[in-house]
């Protein structure tokens, strides 16, 4: 999709009130108009309870159809009004990415008796002592779903891990033992070995839960007709796993099905590292472009701005890198709180969206707000939404060249006339930079969009123009 813009449509505290689904479904085609094509959707099964965002999953196989955990919808909506927005989504040329949650199940129906060896929780290779006796809620009967779409059942032995003995009702992490029974390899190294999250740990060594989950993998992307996955957690789950699991579902829906990874860790050789493991087969979310704007943000006129693109992933692999500004982990108040400040996020999303590379994910908070109160950000991010959509083709000639004044120009093509763009960002005081457009612009008039600059610039015989930014501030200049 030339110049795509992905969308997360959810933002961590919306009311559970199931009516995300109609929400979205009705907000199509104004989607379509800002030039969004396609959206990230929240978990659609059945959780632990209603109010639940969708991570404490339940029943992948319940997408709010069946009475089961005290509910027939999910915290979003029914299946039926979820499969009516899909098509909806589809009709406005927007492609539907589901979150896919794959790493651990919580809400047990029934509890069971099993041998563990709790470990130390930085360090998941130490054992705290002798195996024991727990009795866990590990047990899964589904009853409300009555073995439709599949009669798979759960039992202690499909676990590697879990977090809660109810028979001492007491936390902890509880390495479940057996044969064959060990943490997985090609997980994150943090804590040891970050296999285990929370909740039930999938043993993703054990070949019937693989069956199982290539098997769910493959039902729901045709029963909803999807696109295409966000994969949650893979920092914690066994890499073979994921890259065999994507292969399964795109035996079934063709080689362009779309996955990104949320494999959050800051380090780019962690991520380089990754991405060979699993032969390129997944999009990962650019966190480290991610926490070079936090930073930005913080240190304000103190950060490099030259520095802003260095050791990411839109910088080693663009063709994988999914760029971001925030999402439902770094707002705040979330477990991975690194929320970029609001003065700096006219600049990270101009910067996101007019660059050439990575594929660029809008933050439903960022657009529409948080806890129901209205963004300040909308009316930026709709003119930088449109100035890509009309502006943002060609090469990039980047002018990296300056602590606090930075930017790039952006060609334009033949195929896009009066494509082409200029795109200066300050953290600390006014600014402005000689960029050169080429000879061929030459007596050409420049205007700036965002509405900061009145002035304009004539191109010069050269094919030079003296373009400025505002104190903290971004400037988008194009052709008048």
């Amino acid at each position: 999709m030339e110049n795509g813009v992905m969308m997360q449509y959810f933002e961590w505290n919306l009311p559970n009130d199931g009516k995300l689904w109609k929400q979205l479904k009705e907000d199509a085609s104004h989607l379509h108009d800002i030039g969004v094509t396609a959206v990230w959707i929240p978990p659609a099964y059945k959780a632990d309870e209603q109010q639940d965002e969708g991570y404490a999953t339940y029943d992948l196989y319940d997408l709010g159809e069946f009475e089961q955990k005290g509910t027939i919808r999910t915290k979003y909506g029914t299946k039926d009004e979820l499969k009516e927005m899909i098509d909806e989504l589809h009709k406005n040329h927007i492609a539907v990415y589901l979150d896919v949650v794959l790493n651990h199940k919580a809400g047990g129906d029934f509890t069971e008796k099993f041998m563990v060896v709790e470990v130390d929780p930085n360090q998941r290779n130490a054992a705290l002592g002798e195996p024991f006796e727990i009795q866990g809620w590990t047990g899964y009967s589904f009853h409300g779903r009555k073995d439709k779409y599949s009669d798979f059942k759960w039992h202690w032995y499909h676990f590697s891990g879990t977090g809660f003995d109810d028979s001492q009702k007491r936390s902890g992490i509880f390495q479940i033992q057996g044969e064959g029974k060990a943490w997985s390899d090609g997980v994150d190294g943090e804590n040891g070995n970050y296999d285990f999250l929370l909740c039930n740990d999938l043993d993703l060594d054990h070949p019937e839960v693989v069956a199982e989950l290539n098997r769910w993998g493959k039902w729901v992307s045709n029963e909803l007709d999807l696109d295409g996955m966000r994969l949650d957690a893979i920092k914690h789950m066994k890499d073979q796993f994921i890259a065999q699991f994507l292969d399964a579902v795109r035996s079934e829906r063709g080689n362009d099905f779309y996955a990104v990874g949320e494999y959050w860790n800051g380090d780019m050789e962690t991520l380089d590292n990754y991405v060979e493991a699993v032969d390129h087969k997944v999009n990962l979310f650019d966190v480290p472009l991610h926490y070079n704007m936090f930073q930005a943000s913080l240190e304000r006129k103190d950060y490099n701005m030259q520095n802003i693109l260095k050791n990411t992933l839109v910088e080693h692999h663009c063709e994988l890198a999914v760029t971001f500004v925030d999402n439902h982990d770094s707002q705040h108040g979330s477990s991975l709180e690194s929320q970029i400040e609001d003065w700096f996020k006219p600049l990270a999303y101009g910067l996101i969206l007019l660059m050439k590379d990575g594929y660029p994910c809008l933050f439903y908070g960022d657009y529409y707000g948080v806890k129901g109160e209205k963004s300040p950000h909308t009316k930026i991010i709709d003119i930088l939404l449109d100035a890509r959509r009309k502006y943002a083709y060609g090469e990039q000639i980047e002018y990296f060249d300056h602590p606090s004044t930075v930017g790039f120009i952006r060609t334009g093509d033949e195929e896009h006339p009066g494509s082409g763009l200029v795109l200066l960002m300050s953290n600390d005081e006014a600014g402005n930079k000689i960029m050169n457009l080429g000879k061929e612009h030459k007596g050409e008039v420049w205007r700036e969009i965002t509405g900061s600059i009145s002035d304009e610039v004539t191109v010069d015989e050269e094919g030079n123009g003296d373009f400025s930014v505002k104190a903290r501030n971004l400037a988008v200049w194009v052709k008048k």
